[in-house]
Formats: structure tokens, C-alpha cells, sequence
């Protein structure tokens, strides 16, 4: 080997990755002729599968839908929306469960393409949403299980091979974005705001407490404009984002650090600890102090002589 010369070594980089991964309120429920649930909207999706019977979904500002057995809807954050059994005699079976992920780009693309329309049982994304729940639920006949691990692990792999498969769906569907509701432009300036608005929540060298319009001045467009364009191409509004950011944030700090729970409120950004205290019980809850004694009471492991710990 001659002298001077420098063999580059092979290097392969591991992506960073953020699932976070969030459900809640799944279940399959069989209701009586005449059953209706209040209007209401939720933060996150949710998706639906009748399995028997006939439910009617009606979503504010759209058509009303008749979902049958196998058909199924997935409903965007924020919808508001009633279901309600078609029957005033004939029980219903439907299936359903609430979830959110971190992947913005797949978050718009549901929103915009595939959220609050009919799912025909014949299709790809029906028959993918049934065995997703079907397994789930499967997973959950025995309660005393349910909160195990393993079994949660199984639910959030589910729930990802699911996503991926709808990524795919999508990808196959709108190869060429035709369908997109919104330009590229307003795509840069949404992803822009996004990107301003991580490296405030995130960048302990800038002032933690920060609002909308600050961040818009910067990027040259209004507040108004900015909200529009973001609710527009993510399907939730900017503050809900920020929201959605700061309670990562608390969520690591208060799980890794050892910084005290009025560190942490100044740390995202709260005017005291009393108003954050409120705001992550509105998020988890649980109160700050509550959150870092289940994280720790979790983190604890049974040996055979009741003792471990995991770092």
C-alpha cells in the first residue's frame, strides 16, 4: 500500500426515527336497533369497520355515508361526526380505534386523499383496515394479558404494518400527486412552519416561550395565511402542533432528565408550573409528578428475588 493513501471505510447511516405511536379507545361492540353516539371530534384518526349490521356516519359540512358489513371509514382529526345504527331493531357489530403517528407527510396525505369517504369492503385499504382491527382485538380477548409487553408490542406492529401498507395504497393510487388539494408551494410553506416550529420546541438555545405569528413573520407570510396553508395541507391547526411538540418534549425530559418539574415547564415554554401541570394533564392524563412515578414504576423489573432495574 502506497504511503499517503487513505482507504475510505464504508459507512452506512441508520435514519433517525419518531414513531410515536399513540391509540386509544379501540374496541369492537356489538349495539342494540335504534343506537346513536353523540356528535363529537377527536385529535387524532380514527378508523371504523362494520362487521355486522348497518351504520349510518354523518360527518358535518359532507354527505351523509351508509357503511355496511366490511366497509369501513377513516376519520380525519378534528372531524366532527355521528354514527349511529341504521336499525331501529337489528343489533350492530363494528370495530374501531383511535391512533396517531408521527410521520407528517402520511398524516396529509390520509387527511387529504382518503379520510371521511366511504371504504368499500371490496377494496384494498377495507380489507386492510378488518385484519389490522380483527388482530387487535384478537390480541385483547384476555384482558389479564392485554397490558403484557409483549402484547402491546404486537399491537404497535400491527398498527406499523398497517401504515405501511396504506402508504403503499397510496403510493400505488396518487403516484403522480394529481389529487393533492394543495400546491407545492403551500406543501414548502407548511413544511417550512413545521421545520421552524421543531427547532424552537427542540432548540434549548432559543427562548422557550414562542407563538405562531413570530414564526410566520420570519418565513414573510401573514398568521392568517399560515394557519390556513398548514390546517390545509396537515389537516390540523398550528397550535395543535405545537401543542402535539412541547408534550414530546415534556414527555423525554420528564422520562430522562433530572430536571425538576418547574425546570421542565420553563423548559417548554409555560408561563408557570401551574399552567403546565394543568396542560400535561389535559395531554397524558396524568400530573407531571404522576408521568415521571408511572415511567419509573414501568422502568422497575421482577427477578426472582424482586429486585432490577432498567436505565
Amino acid at each position: 500500500m502506497k504511503k499517503g493513501v487513505v482507504i475510505l471505510q464504508k459507512f452506512i447511516s441508520i435514519p433517525t426515527i419518531e414513531s410515536g405511536l399513540y391509540m386509544f379507545g379501540g374496541h369492537q361492540h356489538t349495539v342494540n336497533g335504534g343506537w346513536s353516539f353523540f356528535e363529537q371530534k377527536h385529535q387524532v384518526f380514527e378508523v371504523m369497520i362494520v362487521i355486522d349490521g348497518y351504520q349510518l356516519t354523518e360527518i358535518r359540512d359532507h354527505d351523509s355515508m351508509i357503511l355496511g358489513p366490511g366497509d369501513g371509514i377513516i376519520i380525519a382529526p378534528g372531524t366532527l361526526h355521528t354514527n349511529s345504527n341504521m336499525s331501529k331493531a337489528a343489533p350492530m357489530t363494528y370495530m374501531c380505534l383511535h391512533f396517531d403517528f408521527e410521520d407528517i407527510q402520511l398524516r396529509s396525505q390520509i387527511i387529504s386523499l382518503i379520510s371521511n369517504q366511504l371504504i368499500p369492503a371490496s377494496s384494498q385499504l377495507a380489507k386492510a383496515s378488518q385484519k389490522m382491527l380483527n388482530g387487535i382485538i384478537k390480541l385483547c380477548r384476555n384482558k389479564s394479558l392485554s397490558s403484557d409487553f409483549s402484547i402491546q408490542v404486537e399491537i404497535e406492529i400491527l398498527l406499523l404494518k398497517y401504515l405501511k401498507q396504506v402508504n403503499s395504497l397510496i403510493k400505488e393510487k396518487y403516484s403522480h400527486n394529481s389529487s393533492l388539494p394543495f400546491s407545492n408551494k403551500e406543501a414548502q410553506i407548511s413544511r417550512d412552519l413545521v421545520i421552524a416550529i421543531e427547532n424552537r420546541v427542540n432548540n434549548d438555545d432559543e427562548k422557550p416561550s414562542f407563538n405562531f405569528s413570530d414564526l410566520c413573520k420570519e418565513l414573510g407570510i401573514s398568521s392568517g395565511y399560515g394557519h390556513r396553508v398548514f390546517k390545509k395541507v396537515y389537516g390540523t391547526t398550528p397550535l395543535h402542533f405545537i401543542d402535539r411538540e412541547k408534550y414530546k418534549k415534556a414527555q423525554r425530559l420528564l422520562e430522562y432528565s433530572g430536571n425538576s418539574i418547574e425546570e421542565v415547564a420553563y423548559m417548554v415554554g409555560a408561563a408557570n408550573v401551574s399552567i403546565f401541570s394543568k396542560q400535561f394533564k389535559k395531554w397524558s392524563g396524568y400530573s407531571p409528578s404522576e408521568y415521571r412515578k408511572q415511567i419509573i414504576k414501568k422502568r422497575s423489573v421482577r427477578s426472582k428475588n424482586q429486585t432490577g432495574y432498567f436505565e
